[in-house]
């Protein structure tokens, strides 16, 4: 009997495939690929939201236990930010094809099942509706932070949670007179705007709005805190 052949209804659909384990994420890459999906993948959830970044994907099939970022945590975050995303949980801790308790997924595949049950669940979800085009994400604006006091080596700062990853990490303030400043998540890497609170400083809205209004200013590359 011939091997049964599956194939992609529709225009090239994009997923990214999201597992620590190198074998399981080349195979199911190669896989979905032979079968004309669009396919990236990333070693973990952390690497995963930089992919994200780069280019939304139209399905995110991403295993659930894995070291730094969990697939739970990856998932709550998906879901927070690019709600669009049709999202497969896949684990070979959980049997069955229902979504185990606390996973915020569309569907659930369970690992070494075989690929059958996987293409079902992505035909599914190709013919349920036009999934959106890939983009990038739309800009965010910046978080507001009061400080936080004084960093043990003495310099003021703040803490500031990544709107990607939820972590949060402290950041030593920056001496440049901007308003909008930048750095990058200590975890996911994500660039993150933030200003600094100044409830008793009124020149500081009026600066920040008129900033706005010209334009978010330029970063300055030389300044080593940013």
């Amino acid at each position: 009997m011939p091997e049964e052949r599956h194939t992609v209804p529709r225009e090239k659909t994009s997923l990214l495939v999201v597992d620590d384990y190198d074998s399981i994420r080349q195979s199911l890459s190669d896989i979905l690929a032979e079968s004309g999906f669009r396919v990236r993948s990333a070693e973990d959830g952390f690497s995963a939201l930089v992919e994200i970044r780069n280019e939304i994907p139209d399905i995110l099939l991403s295993d659930l236990n894995m070291p730094g970022m969990s697939g739970f945590e990856l998932l709550s975050v998906v879901r927070r930010r690019f709600p669009s995303i049709h999202v497969i949980a896949m684990s070979g801790a959980f049997s069955g094809e229902d979504l185990p308790d606390g996973v915020i997924a569309d569907a659930y595949y369970e690992k070494c099942t075989g690929p059958r049950s996987l293409f079902q669940i992505l035909k599914t979800m190709t013919s349920r509706e036009t999934l959106p085009s890939p983009q990038r994400p739309p800009a965010l604006t910046p978080v507001w932070l009061p400080t936080n006091g004084h960093h043990p080596t003495g310099e003021a700062y703040v803490m500031i949670s990544c709107p990607e990853c939820l972590r949060a990490f402290p950041q030593v303030l920056s001496k440049s007179p901007k308003v909008i400043q930048q750095t990058g998540c200590a975890f996911c890497h994500s660039s993150i705007d933030y200003a600094i609170v100044h409830p008793a400083d009124p020149v500081t809205s009026q600066v920040f709005n008129r900033n706005l209004r010209a334009g978010t200013p330029a970063l300055n590359a030389s300044d080593p805190h940013q």
